[in-house]
């Protein structure tokens, strides 16, 4: 690199300093210290390495780059801006309601962000669901449409978090040798210095972990593209680039200070650091054109190998018949999936997770490109066979279907989404219901990011029996049924929950969280029931009506319960009683009013509502806490048989609590 060169390169770092300090002062809130202080390896990163084509994206064969630390927000802006996605002036609304530019990156919000990141350890963690998409992709489609690489930015704070670290011990395992993390270790966080709660060895810890780990000085531009170098060359691991740094990094008093981290600069330091880099101190949001034409010089040749992709993935599709056909499922629409489903005996009664894990099974071959697994509850989750059948994934078998995430349920989260942020696989995660607390926020930004990603729970209430209260649900549907753009299904038989599997299967725009039972459940009969498959399809429809059409009451229910609502309603005699089956509250309140007053009508004010849980969302279809049969307390070790009978959930205790609240309208 000549001298000129490594001067302009330097005098775009301290210009990406000064609108990082611009933006941050201007909104009045922002992180710019460890923006400042992981400037060069991004500059670096962005300028020489990261494969792109501003003028497309989304392109499919582009190297993915993930902020974990997304506090730093400003920093990746900046860089949006020298791409050319953001403007100069969405720069300036910074943290502005409506801006492209969000206090921490949207990747709905904003082009060229590639996933939500705010919350630490999760971007990292959906790096490495990206980066396993990129893995299984590359060995099914090869090297010239898949072999991109997967780079993220992390920081202290980011890789002291549990999923963090989860995830990572995956990666390792897993071999997933395009995976590169820049490390930016400034030492200091919001608290004050990381020696006062941290004195992890890092270096021998991802080493430990099956990574290559190398230290660098992060503010060395020479030793940042030798360590980039190593960790592209790199085969069978993933790469850890640890990259010293100092917070506020060129700031005037500021560096190494852990008040930068989280407060913008006041002017006079913004000046006065200015000064010391060389910028203009009496313009705010300015770019100099030199270092934009050279920060963009390499355009062309960005653009042109975009082109020789799409060249050389046309003569493919054009030349071979199964990769033509395989590409089409990479790049198939939720939507436009066309599925089976098993066959249910009506005379058994079925789990509905074993009626899962029969679907699951009869996916393998339908959905070539599903991929997932259980956090060490195959057995339990029924994804035993899916896992015989498939293939465990790893560094030894990449083309293996099946995640072994252990115990891991917050990693098994991320990076189930991902793999579905990287687009081309259908990933899923299993675990039992109680253990969504420990993945919560997981599905939260798997809803906040609007990814169409399958979450299954098993051993969804009381019903789990003897493992007693640590493992039985009783607020967690109530919980998952809170977060915004999420849907959580509970299908009361086999038939709804294929019917539930394949309404998952074709969102294109927001989870779904699938609820399900231990215990045996009654077959909903096609032929009995045929409201059934479109009814689950808008989340609640009439299973069982008043012989004459005109009920007394409407008796709701979901998953389990919905038999259990049968079996009372024919110990009332006396009453006209409609049944109505509600796998998925979200679906339901979504319908136009005159399909809700066709299921609920406004004519039969007395409703009833039963489920092994948290009674109160179900209070705004029957208007009382009091007409409501649910459990608001932990349960005890014991027999399922036991607790159903001492929680009042036998076909004669809720006849009776019906009768009881209707004598009383």
């Amino acid at each position: 690199m000549t001298v000129n060169a490594a001067a302009i390169d330097a005098k775009a770092v301290s210009a990406i300093k000064g609108l990082i300090m611009d933006a941050t002062r201007k909104a009045a809130s922002g992180h710019p210290g460890g923006a400042m202080s992981s400037a060069d390896m991004a500059y670096v990163l962005f300028k020489d390495f990261l494969r792109y084509d501003p003028a497309d994206p989304a392109w499919f064969g582009r190297d993915r780059f993930v902020l974990s630390a997304g506090h730093e927000s400003m920093l990746l802006y900046a860089l949006l801006h020298l791409r050319g996605i953001l403007s100069m002036e969405d720069l300036t609304r910074f943290r502005q309601f409506g801006s492209k530019t969000p206090g921490h990156p949207e990747n709905y919000e904003t082009p060229g962000v590639e996933c939500t990141t705010g919350p630490l350890g999760q971007g990292f963690s959906m790096a490495v669901g990206m980066a396993t998409a990129e893995t299984m992709l590359r060995e099914r489609l090869g090297e010239d449409v898949a072999g991109h690489y997967t780079y993220v930015l992390s920081s202290d704070g980011d890789v002291q978090t549990p999923v963090f670290l989860g995830s990572a011990a995956l990666a390792g395992l897993w071999g997933l040798s395009r995976l590169i993390v820049l490390f930016d270790k400034n030492q200091v966080q919001l608290a004050g210095p990381t020696s006062v709660c941290d004195a992890t060895n890092h270096k021998k810890l991802f080493e430990s972990l099956g990574w290559q780990a190398l230290e660098i000085d992060g503010h060395d531009h020479a030793a940042i593209r030798a360590a980039l170098e190593t960790a592209r060359a790199e085969k069978k691991r993933p790469t850890i680039i640890i990259g010293t740094t100092t917070i506020a990094k060129g700031s005037c008093t500021l560096e190494g200070n852990c008040a930068s981290h989280g407060a913008p600069f006041s002017e006079t330091e913004i000046k006065e650091t200015k000064k010391l880099l060389g910028l203009p101190e009496d313009k705010s949001f300015s770019l100099p054109t030199d270092v934009a034409d050279h920060f963009r010089a390499g355009f062309p040749k960005l653009a042109e190998a975009r082109k020789a992709w799409n060249k050389s993935l046309e003569d493919r599709l054009d030349s071979d018949a199964a990769f033509e056909d395989l590409w089409r499922q990479v790049r198939r629409a939720p939507g436009n999936r066309a599925l089976s489903w098993p066959v249910f005996e009506p005379a058994k009664a079925v789990a509905t997770r074993s009626a899962w894990g029969a679907a699951l099974n009869g996916l393998i071959d339908q959905l070539p490109l599903l991929v997932g697994g259980s956090a060490d509850l195959d057995p339990s989750n029924q994804t035993e066979k899916f896992r015989q059948i498939t293939g465990i994934f790893g560094a030894a078998n990449p083309l293996g279907r099946n995640l072994c995430f252990g115990v891991r349920e917050f990693p098994m989260g991320a990076i189930v989404n991902g793999i579905a942020l990287h687009g081309g696989l259908i990933p899923f995660g299993a675990t039992f219901l109680m253990f969504s607390d420990y993945e919560r926020n997981a599905l939260r930004m798997a809803a906040l990011q609007r990814i169409p990603a399958l979450h299954v729970f098993t051993h969804d209430s009381f019903y789990v029996g003897e493992d007693g209260p640590t493992h039985q649900p009783i607020e967690q549907v109530s919980s998952l049924r809170l977060i915004p753009n999420m849907l959580v299904a509970r299908p009361a038989d086999a038939n709804e929950t294929s019917a539930c599997l394949e309404m998952a299967l074709t969102q294109t725009s927001r989870p779904t969280c699938l609820l399900l039972t231990r215990q045996n459940l009654p077959i909903l009969d096609h032929a009995a029931y045929p409201a059934l498959k479109d009814g689950v399809k808008r989340g609640a429809y009439v299973l069982v009506d008043a012989a004459d059409g005109n009920p007394d009451m409407v008796l709701l229910a979901s998953g389990s319960e919905v038999s259990l609502a049968m079996a009372a309603a024919k110990l009332l005699p006396e009453l006209a009683i409609r049944i109505v089956s509600m796998p998925c509250m979200e679906l339901f309140n979504e319908q136009p009013q005159d399909y809700r007053d066709a299921v609920l009508p406004p004519a039969v004010p007395f409703r009833f509502a039963v489920e092994a849980g948290r009674p109160e969302l179900w209070c705004q279809y029957t208007g009382s806490l009091d007409r409501v049969h649910g459990l608001s307390h932990f349960g005890a070790s014991a027999p399922a048989e036991t607790l159903a009978d001492a929680y009042g959930f036998t076909p004669e205790k809720l006849a009776q609590k019906i009768k009881d609240a209707f004598d009383k309208k």
